[in-house]
Formats: C-alpha cells, sequence, structure tokens
C-alpha cells in the first residue's frame, strides 16, 4: 500500500509550512455480506475498498483529506493543499523505512475468504430453518454473515510507520413471532475478530433457537406494572448499559466540548466502590480488539473507574495533545474517508465474586434483565432509556413470568452507585457503535448486577 508512494516527501510537503503533526492513513478493506430475507438469499455483495486519508494538526485544529487513489501526484497535490492551513516553519518528515507490522491479541485460524460462498449461504439457510422450525408462530425470519479483512498502515511524524491486519466475522438473526396480541421480536448475534473458527464459539443453530424463543417467550408475556423497584441485570445481557451510560461519558473530546455528566469528576467517586470499570482492545477475539488504534498507537488496557472512582478518559492524539495527556490508543475511524476521534474497543465492568444466582435469590420482587434492546442517553446529564428485549418478573428470589414491553430509566452516576451486587460471571456482546456518523466494531461485556435503593425506574 504506502510501499507504492513517496511516504517521507509526501508528509514533508504536508508538514513544509509547520503543523505539531501530519499523518497518512491508508486503507484496503475486502468484505463480505449474505442477507437472507422471507426463507430466501435476498442479497450477496461483496467488494474491495481502497484509500488514503491525510492529517494536518496545527494549533490544535484537525486539517483532513482523503482519495482512492494511492498515487505520488495525487497524495503531494493534497498535501499540499493542506499546508496551506498552517503558519510558521517547515518541519522535514522523520520515519522508519518500512512499516512495522504490529502483531493484533486475535489470531486467525482459517481466513473467513478461504471458504466457499455456499458455505456462507448455507449458515443463513440453516438459521432460517431452524428458527422458524420452532414454532408455526414464527412469521418471519432475517439472517444474516458478514466477514471484512481490514489492512492498515500509518505513517506519521514525528516517527511512526507501522500497520495491521484485522479480521472480522459476525452471524446474526432475527425472529417475529405472531398471534391474536400481536408481534414481538427476537434478535440473536455472534462473531469477533475472528476467522472461519468462530463458529466453534458461535453454533448458527444456538443462536437460531435463542431469538426464536426470545419472541416466543415475549408473545405470551404481559406488562409489568411499573415503579422504582430492585433491578437484576443479567450477564447475558452484555455491556450495552456500561457502553452507553458510561462510557460514551469518558470519551475524550465530549469531556473536553463539556459534553459529558464526567467531564470535572476525574479522581472522584461516580460508581459504587463495588464498579470497576476497563476499556481493554487486547482482548483476543472479542470485537472490539486491535493491535494498533487507527492512528499508530498500540492498544492497551485502560483503566476508567476503580472502586468506584474515576481514573482517566479515553484519548486520541489530538485530544491527548489538547490536554498535555498521552493517547490511550483509541483514536479510532470507520474508514479512511474519516478522521480519527477517541472511541471505545472492549468496555468491561469487570467481575465480583458474588456467584450470579445469590444475587437472584437476594432479591424478593423485582425485575431480571436478560437481554437489552434499545435506547437512548444524554451524555450532558448522564439521563438515559433503555428497552428491554427479555425481562422476567422476580418473584421470592426466582425468575418468574415474562415480561413485556418494559423499559428502566436513571441517570448513568446514578445507577452506578446503586450497584450493591457485583457477579463473578461475565458476559460479552458485540455492536456497530456510532458517534458523528462514524461506524466501528465494538465490544462490552458485565457480570451479573444488582441495582438496589433508592432503585432504578421501572416502565
Amino acid at each position: 500500500m504506502l510501499s507504492e508512494v513517496r511516504v517521507t516527501p509526501i508528509l514533508s510537503a504536508l508538514l513544509s509550512r509547520g503543523g505539531e503533526y501530519g499523518e497518512l492513513f491508508c486503507e484496503e478493506v475486502r468484505s463480505l455480506t449474505v442477507l437472507l430475507e422471507d426463507g430466501r438469499i435476498e442479497r450477496v455483495a461483496s467488494g474491495t475498498d481502497r484509500g488514503v486519508g491525510i492529517r494536518l494538526i496545527h494549533r490544535g485544529k484537525t486539517f483532513y483529506a482523503y482519495t482512492n487513489e494511492v498515487d505520488d501526484r495525487v497524495l503531494l497535490s493534497l498535501a499540499g493543499d493542506l499546508s496551506r492551513y498552517a503558519e510558521g516553519g517547515g518541519v522535514p518528515a522523520v520515519l522508519p523505512a518500512s512499516p512495522a507490522a504490529v502483531r493484533g491479541p486475535s489470531v486467525i485460524r482459517v481466513p473467513p475468504s478461504a471458504r466457499a460462498i455456499r458455505d456462507k449461504t448455507g449458515l443463513v439457510t440453516l438459521m432460517d430453518r431452524v428458527a422458524r422450525g420452532a414454532s408455526a408462530e414464527i412469521r418471519q425470519v432475517r439472517a444474516a454473515y458478514a466477514e471484512s479483512e481490514r489492512s492498515i498502515e500509518v505513517a506519521a511524524h514525528p516517527g511512526v510507520f507501522v500497520s495491521d491486519a484485522r479480521t472480522y466475522t459476525v452471524l446474526s438473526v432475527q425472529c417475529v413471532a405472531g398471534d391474536e396480541s400481536g408481534l414481538t421480536m427476537g434478535y440473536e448475534s455472534g462473531g469477533g475478530t475472528a476467522g472461519w473458527e468462530f463458529l466453534e464459539e458461535f453454533d448458527p443453530e444456538t443462536l437460531a433457537r435463542k431469538a426464536a424463543s426470545r419472541a416466543l417467550r415475549t408473545l405470551s408475556a404481559r406488562k409489568l406494572e411499573g415503579g422504582r423497584m430492585p433491578v437484576v441485570l443479567s450477564a447475558e445481557a452484555g455491556g450495552t448499559m456500561v457502553h452507553e451510560a458510561i462510557g460514551h461519558g469518558l470519551e475524550a473530546d465530549l469531556a473536553r466540548q463539556g459534553m459529558s455528566v464526567y467531564r470535572d469528576a476525574l479522581g472522584r467517586e461516580v460508581a459504587s466502590p463495588l464498579v470497576s470499570i476497563v476499556d481493554d482492545a487486547t482482548i483476543p477475539g472479542k470485537r472490539g480488539a486491535f493491535g494498533i488504534d487507527d492512528e499508530g498507537t498500540p492498544g492497551e488496557r485502560t483503566v476508567l473507574v476503580e472502586n468506584g472512582v474515576l481514573k482517566g478518559f479515553l484519548h486520541d492524539r489530538l485530544s491527548a495533545m489538547k490536554e498535555g495527556a498521552r493517547s490511550t490508543g483509541n483514536g479510532r475511524r470507520e474508514s479512511y474517508r474519516y478522521k480519527p476521534i477517541p472511541r471505545m474497543s472492549n468496555t468491561v465492568l469487570l467481575p465480583g465474586s458474588t456467584p450470579p444466582g445469590e444475587i437472584l435469590k437476594s432479591v424478593d420482587s423485582g425485575l431480571l434483565v436478560v437481554k437489552m434492546g434499545g435506547g437512548q442517553v444524554n451524555t450532558v446529564t448522564g439521563d438515559f432509556m433503555f428497552e428491554v428485549a427479555e425481562g422476567y418478573r422476580i418473584e421470592n428470589g426466582r425468575r418468574g413470568e415474562p415480561v413485556r414491553g418494559a423499559t428502566i430509566t436513571g441517570n448513568g452516576p446514578e445507577a452506578l452507585r446503586m450497584i450493591d451486587r457485583v457477579g463473578s460471571d461475565l458476559g460479552f456482546g458485540l455492536g456497530t457503535c456510532g458517534k458523528e456518523g462514524q461506524g466501528v466494531p465494538v465490544g462490552d461485556a458485565q457480570p451479573t448486577l444488582r441495582f438496589g435503593p433508592p432503585y432504578i425506574t421501572v416502565g
């Protein structure tokens, strides 16, 4: 990729009138998506995308351009255009002779591109058959398989020239069940930074059964009378609440802009002493894992909250420069078309020591949340609202009948302070996180949690 162009002269042209930081980001992505709907394959789409982003940081401002032409002439022209935004003396770019390949935490045993298309259409066809076989009340099934193989190279002044390769695979299935009472939906997915071997962890038949069962259980469920009550959030729910209720608020750009409820909370208690949260790009196989971020900084395990106390924020290079901090390796971008911004990787609320069964037994009456649905979070105030995709009444310390249409609302810092039991288990979720029009692959995780007095509001 960047070996095809003269990197040092291009960066020198970019910095010819000054600037604190200059960067070339080159990317090549091969992707494939298979979609099944209404019992038939609707789409098999594949493609390759390739291009370069050029960035100049001068006096705290970012100037950015991109092109899908990896060509000396084009890149020198763009670098010259961007250099006009700088004022001052030129800086000669200094780089290693060739990129250093960084080995990421995930080991790919079988590249998905090595498998035939029929193997991939077979996965979604199998999920459709299993889900429809669960009950005649399953009205619709949507099953999808996606893979991508992404190679990046980052050349930056001063002294960065690195490369990384990432492989993503994911299966998902959505079922709609219906009877005279209406329609309900169940969804399940599995995947990560893995090759074809991801099927050893995420069996397509199991995913389909879970999605169908969730839709069918909810179909027969009744609404729960709302109010403040104890809530147990199962590890099966993944870390959606952690990601949304606190994770975005700890991205340094939002905090600096005054867009986070945690902006002035460094060193203060923001959660129960039982709560510790990390963002960890080094967990093998998880969807948010990487060797380097999209600025060439090594991925790492960043402690965000320790025993309830806020310890740090997630930084990219720009936010670190502005704050006099160091990058935590969280500068991420959707593609070469975008500038990097602080983003989460795998955000984890760490497990405690209480067996999850004991947590459930400790509640006489309340709500057990097994699967979270969509939601909204105001990062400025910390207020949130989440739908409950799968939930149950807690009756005398046991899982009771399923509930339908429940929501949980509250405030991030207040809810985190309510946590008075932390389970010894840990459940992971996966997704694509959106921010400023960019989507990046992320993971999140949490143990079983109990939210005690004054309790979360259930609607």
